[in-house]
């Protein structure tokens, strides 16, 4: 089997004991693989739906995610039922677990707390690029090509279901956060987030 503490380790083992709620491995001879984390990409995943957020946690994780922080829009207030709370939170990081070890990774996104856009934003560190994904944006992929650093911090942030209100758009904006497009088609949030991710972890850095 292979083994994983999901901070970039990973090692080969052997199963030596297996009952029905027992299971013993071992790790004796084996050396630990230390794989290099992926250039780091924060999620500020909407609260929403909650079956749509899991299933946007599981597939983030599988393309190399970073950190997840659930920010609650003001039209996150009308979903039910959301995803939010301490017990949904245990239950994605399980979600994540699982992708981890499908996708073979060797990094688990952190789960950060969950927040308001303005707290949000206030934490925001200058060094760090972030990207709204906003139709009124430069197409994504020519926005990334600005951008050469191998040590670049990405904050990918989207609206809820219902869209961003006109003043939660203008703070991102204010805050220096740059709009890109993934084109006319209004999508989903949790299809938006994937794709952008994808063309993210696919783009020549």
């Amino acid at each position: 089997v292979r083994l994983t503490s999901g901070d970039g380790r990973r090692v080969r083992a052997t199963i030596t004991e297996l009952a029905k709620k027992r299971l013993v491995v071992s790790t004796v001879g084996e050396d630990v693989e230390l794989i290099a984390a992926p250039s780091h990409v924060e999620l500020w995943a909407p609260v929403g739906d909650r079956d749509r957020m899991l299933w946007l946690a599981e597939k983030a994780t599988e393309l190399g995610l970073g950190a997840w922080r659930p920010v609650m829009y003001r039209r996150s207030r009308s979903v039910s039922p959301r995803g939010e709370g301490e017990a949904f939170r245990e239950k994605m990081r399980a979600r994540m677990i699982s992708a981890l070890e499908q996708s073979g990774s060797a990094w688990l996104p952190e789960l950060l707390p969950e927040s308001t856009l303005d707290a949000a934003l206030e934490g925001t560190a200058n060094a760090e690029i972030g990207i709204l994904l906003d139709p009124a944006g430069d197409p994504l992929a020519h926005a990334l090509s600005r951008f050469t650093s191998h040590d670049s911090r990405f904050t990918l942030g989207l609206g809820p279901e219902g869209g961003l209100d006109p003043d939660e758009r203008d703070a991102f904006l204010q805050a220096g956060w740059r709009p890109a497009s993934l084109g006319p088609n209004v999508l989903r949030f949790e299809t938006a987030a994937l794709a952008a991710l994808a063309i993210v972890r696919s783009h020549p850095w």
